[in-house]
């Protein structure tokens, strides 16, 4: 992908090359199609020593201040739905889905009014599938 940049770099002119042959889309540095290099620039973007496990929109901002690839978004969510230490917290702060909440108790007379659907019943002669 970065050659086909390079081959046509008169018509990408958000692209340049330095004086060191390196590619620069803008101020960001392009990495290279090498699943080696972009699996260690996401390792130490998220699991270092000096980095607190980010979310991917919170990673893939930070990163993309410096780096740019194609299809970098969808690697950094990937990476981070991949990390186990993550997933673990993620379970311990998340609320519990299905179990009832009370409501409070309204101080007004139809102040608040709720309604409750059943769908996906036979239909009747008037085409209704719901109550």
């Amino acid at each position: 992908e970065i050659w086909t940049i390079v081959e046509n770099l008169d018509e990408q002119t958000e692209f340049r090359l330095d004086e060191d042959d390196v590619l620069w889309q803008g101020t960001r540095l392009c990495v290279p199609k090498d699943a080696t290099l972009r699996e260690a620039l996401l390792t130490e973007a998220h699991s270092s020593p000096f980095s607190v496990h980010l979310g991917s929109t919170k990673m893939y901002h930070d990163l993309k201040q410096h780096f740019w690839w194609s299809g970098m978004k969808r690697d950094v969510a990937t990476f981070v739905s991949r990390c186990l230490i993550c997933q673990q917290v993620k379970i311990e702060h998340q609320r519990a889905s299905g179990l009832l909440q009370p409501l409070d108790i309204p101080v007004w007379k139809w102040d608040e009014i709720s309604m409750d659907f059943v769908t996906g019943l036979p239909r009747t002669q008037r085409r209704h599938d719901a109550i």
